[in-house]
């Protein structure tokens, strides 16, 4: 293509589309090398819908997908799904699927499309002739037909799409494209030639559609003026192209507003907003050729000397000068009309005064930046100009030339905005006299000279500022004022940057007063112990960081966190500081997102509680620190993940001892009820509204198992708003010896009858039958699940959640007012379950379905209040006689619906020691056979060689304990009363106490002493009545 600007590139495309063959169907086109594309392939998208000039050209939909700010797959399939108008249930999908990656901890970008929302995407466009354009921000080609859209080699359907990172670029060839297409059918572009002849209008023309596309896909922007936005690329080139120092591009917003480009009462909203929309792709060669050519014919006009250059007059608005000399290329005073002005002198031995009369004329700049240079710090002689808003000095001197008598020139800091002092010790205009008269300033930055104590000496000053960086001091800073005072007046300031500092031991205790606080940055702080004032941090901190390694080589301007490719390795010498902070607490910082820490080795405990923290990820925002013990998440109603790093990163980098976990809303816990764990065990304590929370918990918990330490929990899946649940916390392994089991196993009355005194008629009420014991212990790895769970059923059949986790290493378990079905769904093994406890789940129609080998290790099995449970475990599933070897305590009470309790594959009880069945109204056997079992059984019975107390109550349909000859020659206590239906009881017992009412009619088979066997009879109930 031989197009000079974006209409005639779309019209050549349009004459050259119905000439392709048939076979070409995706076309990618890369502009004048790279630049324009995306506004050409917008103008197509705007005008090929009215196209009827060809057949060809003729689709029933123009798709148009603007990805330009790239986020995964996932993200441009919701676009494409968007631009369709798909109904909600595709979005519900998209959600739901984002969603569950969160809580599995999936990283946004490595999100993959779904296939389901494909299907309905291809259905849609399925029989229709459709253009698909698209802009692709990432660095790969893609297989568009896999999110969904249908392209066949030889169909009707096509695709024009172009690489759209987030900056713009020039270059010479296409060929690192080409290489990169493996999908694409034809590449297209302007011709090189072409591209390096543009004109000064051209480029600009171009420019100005490039800056339409941006402000087009940003809704906060839609009324802003394009040619505001193509003055600000163009300025942003013009930093990218003078001194080659990131640190002036950062300022880029700034000087947009300080060189007038954007003006208003939204002029800092608009710069902020198009901060990260703008850049320039660094080292892009056609970029700087082409500039260079036509700078001084632009709109505005600009200029760049450096190298051989010589000055030419004119009325140029933004210069920047890099010379060895005071000749300056010729400059000899910045014209009147320049608003911005940089000069950087490139002798590194010592600093080039700056020339006289230099800035006679300069009353319009507004941006003025100086780089090795020496003048007057007494008398500076560009004070002179009143319109000043950008001061940035870098490496600059006083060479004491000045008498300082003019104080009258200092009133030109009213308008000073932005303040950048980068090793410059420039005493005179950081003293508390000038900073009086900085009423205006926004943002100061103070790189290399001072340390953070000189905040004192801003107290009661600078009443507008919002930025403030100090960082890498070289000496430290003597104040009477106190330092911890600092910010009590600071409710504006949204980033501090305190880097470097790396004398500074506690954090200023006013810190909590800087109200609007968003951004607070303490990386190399080395002599900072703990970061937990009295008053801590104030709750409107949003990002977070705490790098060990030292500051970052290039900080952000706008409320992020310094990005990672900035921030120093992990050399050696890095390696060898001391950096001795053993504690940070952002607990009650409420909208803390963004954070990052590294490289902290005494760092021992790690407070984030009652934050907005939504995945917690150890390898990317909380890195190398493997003396970590403590980590308190409480009241994290977001957190939906916790990535813990891999098996070999465990146990290298993470120590942990203590993660205490609440995701309730509002959830408090004080520190003093909180029990230190001095052993080297993980203990881990978690109170967890969604249920998917616990695959993090699992992951941390299998590398804690697969690890020499041992591991403890105890796990809550609730929303109730106090911890629930009758279970009783197991005395520490100290305390348990010398306690016997009927102690552990103290009884706990029914509660009282409403006709108590009926009761009474027919005996004691405070008989045994009255009692009922409680629920089990619960042990060192205890998980309950209770009222309120979100996402329950669904994540009990989760091997790798919450389902897995009770599998595979729960001791003990309570489950209780939860309307589940199935609370564990087969296959459970539960090879470590020990204390089971169950009770009012209104619809669980059987407790469990044992695998084969399961619930070996199962002692007591406590049930209560299931309505619709017909059986607590199933026949059939079983092939082997180790489940319910260990069962010591079978307790079950108030299941109306239930049938029978148990089957019986196998021989023996041989662990059974108590029995207790209570108003189960529909109960015929408490044990019945399995559909398959050894056809002794049926011969010789089954053993219950350790049972000693059998206790039914209110079984009205009950006839047998067993179907079967029921062993039991320990039995000392059987008491059994309104079992009405109960005839035989097919018991080899040991025992003279039986207690039965009067009125049944029982037979004993009391093996081989039929003589010892005497019941004690209960009164009967006399027949009157005795309703009151």
């Amino acid at each position: 293509i031989f197009a000079k600007d974006v209409d005639e590139a779309r019209e050549e495309i349009f004459q050259v589309l119905p000439m392709m063959d048939r076979s070409v169907r995706i076309i990618y086109f890369d502009g004048w090398g790279g630049f324009g594309a995306s506004a050409v392939l917008r103008s197509i998208a705007k005008v090929l819908p009215s196209v009827r000039t060809a057949p060809e050209l003729c689709f029933d939909r123009t798709i148009y997908i603007d990805c330009s700010e790239w986020k995964s797959g996932r993200a441009m399939q919701r676009l494409i799904a968007e631009e369709l108008k798909l109904d909600h249930s595709v979005m519900s999908i998209l959600d739901k699927q984002d969603e569950e990656d969160d809580f599995s901890g999936v990283d946004e970008s490595s999100r993959d499309v779904i296939e389901r929302v494909g299907q309905m995407i291809d259905q849609t466009l399925r029989g229709s002739k459709f253009m698909m354009i698209f802009l692709n921000g990432s660095d790969v080609e893609f297989d568009i037909g896999a999110f969904g859209p249908p392209f066949a080699r030889f169909g009707d359907n096509m695709m024009i799409w172009t690489f759209k990172r987030r900056f713009l670029t020039m270059n010479h060839w296409c060929s690192e494209i080409a290489d990169k297409l493996r999908y694409t059918h034809t590449l297209s572009c302007v011709h090189p030639m072409i591209t390096e002849r543009l004109t000064s209008s051209e480029f600009q023309a171009i420019l100005r559609e490039e800056a339409a596309a941006i402000v087009a896909r940003s809704p906060c922007m839609l009324d802003i003026d394009p040619t505001m936005v193509a003055d600000c690329c163009l300025y942003q080139l013009f930093l990218h192209c003078n001194f080659h120092t990131f640190q002036w591009v950062a300022h880029a917003s700034n000087c947009w507003m300080c060189d007038g480009i954007i003006q208003g009462d939204r002029a800092r909203d608009i710069s902020i907003a198009l901060h990260g929309k703008l850049n320039w792709e660094r080292g892009a060669p056609l970029v700087n050729g082409v500039l260079r050519k036509f700078m001084k014919h632009t709109e505005p006009p600009f200029l760049i000397l450096q190298d051989d250059d010589v000055y030419e007059e004119g009325p140029y608005r933004w210069i920047s000068v890099t010379s060895r000399n005071t000749k300056l290329h010729g400059l000899q005073t910045i014209p009147a009309a320049a608003s911005s002005f940089f000069l950087a002198f490139e002798r590194s031995d010592y600093p080039i005064p700056l020339p006289h009369g230099l800035f006679e004329h300069s009353n319009n700049l507004g941006v003025l930046v100086l780089c090795c240079c020496a003048f007057s710090f007494a008398a500076p002689p560009f004070l002179k100009s009143h319109r000043l808003r950008f001061l940035g000095l870098d490496c600059c001197i006083d060479d004491q030339t000045g008498d300082g008598e003019d104080h009258t020139e200092w009133t030109s800091l009213y308008s000073l905005w932005v303040l950048h002092l980068s090793y410059t010790d420039w005493n005179e205009i950081l003293s508390e006299e000038k900073m009086d008269l900085m009423t205006n300033i926004k943002e100061l930055n103070i790189e290399g000279t001072r340390c953070w104590q000189y905040t004192a000496d801003l107290q009661g000053r600078l009443p507008n500022l919002l930025r403030l960086r100090i960082i890498k001091p070289t000496c430290q800073w003597e104040t009477s004022r106190d330092a911890g005072n600092s910010f009590m007046d600071k409710t504006r300031i949204e980033i501090l940057d305190l880097s470097g500092n790396t004398e500074m031991e506690v954090v200023p205790t006013s810190l909590s007063k800087a109200s609007g606080l968003r951004v607070l940055v303490l990386d190399g702080c080395d002599g900072v112990e703990n970061i937990d004032g009295p008053g801590g941090l104030p709750s409107s901190i949003e990002s977070f960081s705490f790098d060990g390694y030292g500051p970052a080589f290039e900080w952000t301007p706008s409320i992020e966190l310094p990005f990672k490719h900035f921030c120093p390795p992990t050399t050696t010498e890095t390696n060898n500081r001391d950096i001795k902070v053993s504690k940070i607490s952002l607990a009650g910082c409420k909208q803390l997102k963004n954070l990052f820490l590294r490289g902290l080795p005494n760092l021992l405990e790690l407070d984030l509680s009652g934050t907005a923290i939504k995945i917690l990820d150890f390898e990317t925002m909380v890195v190398q620190v493997p003396g970590l013990k403590r980590l308190f998440l409480i009241g994290c109603e977001h957190l939906r993940a916790i990535n813990f790093p891999g098996k070999s990163d465990f146990e290298r980098n993470l120590d942990l001892e203590l993660l205490y976990i609440d995701t309730r809303p509002g959830a408090a816990c004080h520190r003093s009820t909180i029990e230190e764990n001095n052993s080297s065990q993980l203990q881990v304590n978690a109170i967890i509204t969604d249920a998917r929370l616990v695959r993090s918990l699992h992951s941390l918990i299998y590398y804690g198992m697969n690890s020499p330490r041992d591991v403890c929990f105890d796990i809550q899946v609730t929303s109730s708003p106090v911890s629930v649940g009758p279970v009783q916390s197991e005395a520490p392994c100290s305390d348990k010896i010398g306690h016997s089991e009927e102690e552990s196993l103290n009884l706990q009355l029914v509660p009282a009858h409403r006709y108590s005194d009926v009761s009474s008629m027919i005996g004691d009420a405070s008989l045994p039958m009255q009692a009922f014991p409680p629920p089990p212990m619960k042990l060192d790895r205890h998980v309950e699940i209770a009222e309120g769970s979100h996402f329950l059923e669904s994540e009990l059949d989760k091997y790798r959640g919450l389902g897995g986790l009770m599998d595979l290493y729960a001791e003990s378990l309570h489950v209780h007012d939860v309307p589940v079905c199935a609370i564990v769904p087969p296959p459970f093994w539960g090879n470590k379950l020990r204390h089971f406890c169950v009770e009012r789940c209104s619809k669980v129609d059987a407790v469990f379905q044992t695998s084969p080998d399961g619930l070996l290790e199962l002692e007591t099995l406590w049930v209560s209040h299931l309505l619709m449970a017909r059986w607590i475990c199933s026949k059939g599933y079983h092939c082997t006689g180790g489940t319910f070897r260990s069962l010591q305590h079978l307790h079950v009470r108030s299941c109306p619906s239930l049938q029978f309790v148990l089957p019986v594959w196998f021989p023996s009880f041989p662990s059974l020691k108590t029995l207790y069945i209570i108003h189960c109204s529909n109960l015929k056997h408490i044990f019945t056979l399995d559909n398959e079992h050894p056809e002794e059984i049926a011969v010789q019975g089954i053993l219950f060689p350790k049972l000693t107390t059998i206790h039914l109550h209110d079984l009205p349909e009950l006839q047998q304990i067993c179907e079967f000859k029921m062993v039991a020659p320990a039995v000392k206590t059987i008491v059994i009363r309104r079992c009405w239906n109960l005839r035989h009881l097919l018991l080899v017992v040991g025992t003279d106490d039986i207690e039965i009412e009067k009125d049944v009619c029982l037979e004993v088979d009391a093996g081989h002493h039929p003589d010892r066997w005497t019941p004690r009879y209960k009164k009967k109930l006399p027949r009157v009545s005795v309703l009151r």
